[in-house]
């Protein structure tokens, strides 16, 4: 028993990194793309440390400076560093894209699964809501809670999921219904287990893989709709570093005077969109045995 237990770590740790090391082989774009996703993690979490200067002091003897050694992507209107800015702004873009995709796809992987589990008018009456909501885009749904509710960074997390759900919950329950009718589900009901027990030990396990494949195209739309909102300027408010507020505050006005101003943040908000796609697409062809074995 004690071999067991001293080679089972080892196994494990060798088998993920094989994992990894397959995936990173077959899947170069994914890659890619999974190291934009680490890297603007990596600035976000670490904003205090990295960014050279504090995000929100002015410095009116420096507005609109070109990038230059003191300041590697220039200043804006206000003198404020842009390097700075972005950096601080990757940790609101990745804190509001990672919980409004985690908060809107377990409700839609919930409502998904217990829509296609229970079926009759419970099916119904839910499909129905979900088309509701669907018939709104997300963006102008997003701008609908958030003039109800108001702006700030917990409203905007609230108005940016809510548009998730029905997205996560229709393709979870088409997965979810092909599983009800397996052999196993009735044998799980003729043995007397609980419609709870069925649903999280039996179905949501086989709907995992394109609930994740999901989850990472949610991220970069949150992301997307965060920095619309901000833009509009109905998303996070000042001072908070925002890359839409970035885009909002002035940059059309010194598009021809600094263009510095809003081409970093643009930058920002598509590489960042552009990484959790390529990961995203890279993951559902790893993950789909259909596609592994072309």
């Amino acid at each position: 028993m004690a071999v067991i237990t001293t080679e089972a770590p080892d196994e494990i740790h060798r088998s993920w990194r094989t994992a990894a090391l397959g995936f990173c082989r077959r899947q170069p774009l994914g890659t890619f793309g999974l190291t934009i996703v680490i890297v603007t993690a990596f600035a976000g979490l670490s904003a205090e440390w990295i960014a050279p200067y504090n995000p929100t002091a002015n410095d009116f003897e420096a507005m609109t400076e070109a990038p230059s050694w003191a300041h590697w992507l220039g200043t804006d209107q206000f003198g404020r560093d842009l390097l700075s800015r972005i950096i601080y702004g990757a940790r609101t873009a990745l804190i509001i894209g990672f919980i409004s995709a985690f908060v809107g796809g377990f409700a839609g992987l919930v409502l998904g699964v217990g829509s296609a589990y229970f079926g009759g008018k419970i099916d119904l009456i839910l499909q129905r809501v979900m088309d509701i909501l669907m018939a709104f885009p997300l963006i102008i749904m997003a701008l609908a809670v958030v003039a109800i509710f108001g702006t700030g960074v917990q409203n905007v997390i609230a108005a940016i999921t809510v548009p998730l759900i029905p997205r996560c919950a229709r393709v979870v329950r088409s997965s979810a219904l092909s599983i009800r009718e397996v052999p196993y589900i009735d044998a799980a009901r003729t043995c007397g287990f609980s419609h709870s027990r069925i649903i999280l030990r039996h179905m949501m396990p086989n709907v995992v893989a394109p609930f994740l494949i999901m989850l990472t195209a949610f991220v970069g739309q949150a992301i997307l709709a965060e920095a619309s909102l901000s833009y509009l300027g109905l998303g996070v408010q000042e001072p908070t570093p925002a890359w839409g507020l970035m885009l909002q505050g002035g940059a059309e006005e010194y598009a021809s005077t600094a263009p510095w101003i809003a081409i970093f943040p643009g930058l920002a908000i598509a590489l960042t969109v552009f990484g959790f796609s390529l990961f995203g697409d890279a993951l559902r062809d790893a993950i789909d045995p259909k596609l592994r074995e072309r």
